[in-house]
Formats: structure tokens, C-alpha cells, sequence
């Protein structure tokens, strides 16, 4: 738990019971899996709004730089990644897999790319909760992916965790940064 004074409304169990819940994995042999956590200052409806979108994923998430979607937004869904230089990597090609709105669940698989993110799936989850006193999100995600020739479980973990911890990190400013504006015109609406 971060410092800052974190309560899960119902206990403090909570967290636990959601992962166990929304993020079962399959973990197949010379596979990894992680589970990240990230408190988010904001709404879950505002951190919703951005996270649902994986048809522009680059909303939030900074590695991306271009997505183009085959299809509507639904289960099965495809979307072209281009990622941007400095990373080994140029593009990704990521299926829909889940997109639960009431729940508040994302979940997708990479099914092709020029990098080595093989058999890769994550899921993301929102969860309400407060956070000093104010109304915040809990935002679980988890992954699992192929261990690629030549690393370790660890460097595999590694890597693919400071990609996420990146994601999440610039989600919560942004979402942040929405709930203070939303909270601002709610202010002057009602003055």
C-alpha cells in the first residue's frame, strides 16, 4: 500500500479478493506473470474513460504513438500498434479479448509484431475506493507472456513491469489531472 493514506471501503483484503477474482492467467511452462497495482486520484469513471478506449490506447499510454482498429469495439476486435523508436520494437497487433463496462474490466492478447512479446496477455480492472478522503480507483493489471530464448524469468518480468509501470503512471496524471478540471467546472457550475 502507498503512504498516502489508502482505505479500501470494505476491508483490507480487498485488493486480494479482486485479483483473485478478475486476473486468472493460465501460466504455461517458460511463461511469466506479474500483478501491478496502482492508486489513482480520480474517479473510476474518468480512469474508465481512458482505459476502455482500445481503440486509442495512445490516450494514455506513452509508447504508443499510432492505432488503427479492424472492426468495431468489440470481443475480437484488432488493433495495429505503432510503437515508438527507442523501444525494440516498431509495431504490435493486439486482439480484443474482454471489455466489461459495467465491471470495469479490459482485457487484451498480442497476436503479431515485430518484438518479442510472444503468447502476451493482460488484463486491466477499476475498482472504487477512497483515497484522503476523496474518491479515487484501485487499478489492477496483470500479464502473463513466453519467457523469450535467452532471458530469464526475471529480465522477462522486468521489462514487460516498467512498460506497465510507465502506463499506469502517466493514467494516473492524466485521469488526475481530469478530475481536478471535472471538479473545478462542478464548482463553478453549482457557484
Amino acid at each position: 500500500m502507498e503512504a498516502n493514506a489508502i482505505e479500501n471501503l470494505a476491508n483490507p483484503n480487498l485488493e486480494r479478493d479482486y485479483i483473485r477474482r478478475h486476473h486468472k492467467h493460465e501460466l504455461l511452462q517458460n511463461q511469466c506473470s506479474s500483478t501491478l497495482v496502482k492508486h489513482i486520484k480520480a474517479p473510476v469513471h474518468i480512469v474508465w474513460s481512458l482505459v476502455r478506449r482500445f481503440d486509442q490506447p495512445q490516450k494514455y499510454k506513452p509508447f504508443i504513438s499510432r492505432c488503427v482498429v479492424k472492426g468495431n469495439l468489440e470481443i475480437g476486435t484488432v488493433r495495429e500498434v505503432d510503437v515508438k523508436s527507442g523501444l525494440p520494437a516498431t509495431r504490435s497487433t493486439e486482439r480484443l479479448e474482454k471489455l466489461d463496462d459495467n465491471e470495469h474490466i479490459l482485457s487484451i492478447r498480442i497476436v503479431g509484431g515485430d518484438h518479442r512479446l510472444k503468447n502476451y496477455s493482460s488484463i486491466i480492472s477499476l475498482h472504487p475506493e477512497t483515497i484522503e478522503g476523496r474518491i479515487g480507483t484501485l487499478v489492477i493489471e496483470s500479464f502473463v507472456v513466453d519467457v523469450p530464448e535467452g532471458n530469464t524469468n526475471d529480465e522477462t518480468c522486468y521489462f514487460v513491469e516498467a512498460l506497465i509501470k510507465c502506463n499506469l503512471k502517466s493514467l494516473a496524471d492524466i485521469s488526475e489531472r481530469l478530475a481536478v478540471q471535472d471538479r473545478t467546472v462542478s464548482k463553478i457550475e453549482n457557484y
